[in-house]
């Protein structure tokens, strides 16, 4: 049986690829223009949004000694309210564990006021964004929320990515993404993709077999394009143990032909 935590992350995460999905496009850019560039190298930022870092430490006011504390280290877009106010809007939903009602906050802030009302003595959370790729068509932010509460072995951790279209002001979910029935060969391509990050990582596995009944492949909707490829980013305990992180796996363009997009994909030379 799964750990309840794992229950948990994959829960607010679905529900958090949900929010995101309210403000995608019905469809995606228009398929003869590519948003990736045609040289591909190692970088994974380029000319885009201008950003700027909004990051601030709070305790709970008039608190002494051991006191909840929040940490955000997060981005703002001048000139891009809507990319903005979804960066802020994201994480704050990410701090929601409750399955069975609805956050009582929209924004960080609000965030911060049921926080100090509701945290345990040494009750933290850390709330990140970061630019993961930028060029003048896209913008890909990663989202991560961090939180531990007062007994717990380790806090619990997660990830969410953003694919922003710059000229839409629209998130891209993976629907908008994929091309029309390619779904069943996305799933193909990254459970190939997991068994060779399965494979390289062989010195730590003591059995392949009983590692991959423990955890088996599932696939994942958190993807971000990036001028490599697709990445997919997994939470804890998805397709791995806790000490192992937040796995990511990367699916090169040349194999996404057929499966992506074509706007995309790098154009063909």
């Amino acid at each position: 049986m799964r750990p309840l935590s794992s229950l948990l992350t994959r829960s607010r995460w679905t529900a958090l690829a949900g929010i995101l999905a309210l403000t995608a496009c019905a469809s995606g850019p228009q398929d003869n223009l590519s948003l990736i560039p045609a040289q591909l190298d190692q970088q994974t930022q380029q000319e885009g949004l201008f950003v700027q870092p909004v990051k601030w430490t709070a305790k709970r006011p008039d608190c002494t000694g051991d006191c909840p504390k929040l940490v955000v280290d997060s981005l703002a877009f001048p000139g891009h309210p809507r990319l903005t106010e979804l960066v802020d809007h994201a994480l704050a939903a990410m701090t929601w564990l409750d399955t069975q009602r609805p956050a009582p906050y929209d924004t960080v802030r609000a965030y911060q006021d049921y926080f100090w009302k509701t945290a345990g003595q040494r009750d933290e959370t850390d709330l990140t964004a970061r630019t993961r790729y930028r060029n003048s068509r896209l913008t890909v932010v990663e989202l991560n929320a961090g939180q531990y509460r007062t007994g717990m072995a380790h806090g619990m951790t997660g990830s969410q990515f953003l694919n922003w279209d710059n000229q839409a002001e629209k998130a891209l979910t993976i629907d908008n993404l994929l091309a029309p029935g390619a779904r069943p060969a996305f799933d193909e391509v990254l459970k190939q993709t997991h068994a060779r990050w399965l494979q390289s990582h062989r010195d730590a596995v003591q059995s392949t077999d009983t590692f991959s009944r423990m955890w088996p492949f599932v696939s994942s909707d958190n993807v971000a394009l990036t001028d490599q490829g697709l990445v997919v980013k997994y939470q804890p305990y998805e397709i791995a143990p806790y000490a192992w992180g937040q796995p990511e796996l990367l699916i090169p363009y040349p194999q996404l032909q057929g499966i992506l997009r074509p706007s995309f994909l790098p154009p063909q030379p």
